[in-house]
């Protein structure tokens, strides 16, 4: 089985924490091929970030289709998630979708936890998206953010492991998601010594892209044909899903 996971930034360290994550939480026999964003920003944190992001990600699926059984989308946020589902002819899921249907599952009320607070707004449009918002106790972000993300899991670890305990004492979540590529790695590290489970969104993914491979191994669809003009890589996308 081959899985594609694209960072949707531009920010090389945290592709390769990624990829490093997704390959921990893949199963035996599953080929885990990481890339980043081809073009965009090195970390998004606005919407207009995101709006750029969704087309950098489709470009990178573009780019390898064919080559993958199934990819994910390895930005909180799910920059082009829905045009992505419409494409491509195998399963593609974003780390936010799996990690809030996974944390469904290991609880009723569950809680996100990130290191800044600018990218509440989509994480909320991610959770009316999918229709989860009722089952989300709450959002425990750090201050606004100007670092370098290949860095952020290393310096923002114990701020995580602060607000993971204010989800869980003053929210009552009885799962607590780590959400935002940048800290693929810190639930697994952190949680042995958390009273509640932690969802890490790329592990998520990986383990729930797996099963849909085995479920659904093609995905026909009715795509639009590919405009005049349109970057190869995109009408690549479109090829295939026609």
């Amino acid at each position: 089985m081959r899985l594609l996971v694209i960072n949707s930034n531009t920010t090389d360290t945290v592709t390769a924490r990624i990829e490093a994550e997704a390959r921990a939480a893949a199963g035996p026999g599953t080929v885990i091929e990481a890339m980043t964003a081809p073009f965009g920003l090195p970390l998004i944190v606005t919407r207009a970030d995101w709006q750029v992001a969704g087309t950098a990600t489709l470009a990178a699926l573009g780019a390898r289709a064919g080559h993958y059984d199934a990819a994910i989308i390895a930005c909180f946020g799910d920059p082009g998630l829905d045009a992505a589902k419409l494409l491509a002819t195998v399963p593609v899921l974003g780390i936010s979708e799996a990690a809030f249907h996974a944390a469904c599952m290991l609880g009723k009320r569950f809680g996100v936890v990130s290191f800044t607070r600018d990218l509440q707004p989509m994480f909320e449009m991610c959770l009316d998206l999918h229709g989860l918002r009722s089952r989300c106790a709450g959002f425990r972000m750090g201050p606004s953010f100007a670092g370098d993300p290949g860095r952020v899991a290393e310096e923002a670890e114990p701020l995580v492991r602060r607000l993971v305990a204010e989800a869980v004492e003053q929210d009552g979540a009885e799962v607590v998601i780590i959400a935002g590529g940048p800290l693929a790695g810190v639930a697994r590290r952190l949680g042995p010594e958390m009273p509640v489970p932690l969802i890490d969104g790329t592990a998520a993914a990986v383990s729930l892209a797996e099963a849909m491979v085995r479920l659904s191994p093609r995905l026909p669809r009715q795509a639009p044909r590919a405009p005049v003009g349109l970057d190869p890589a995109l009408a690549s996308l479109y090829r295939g899903a026609s």
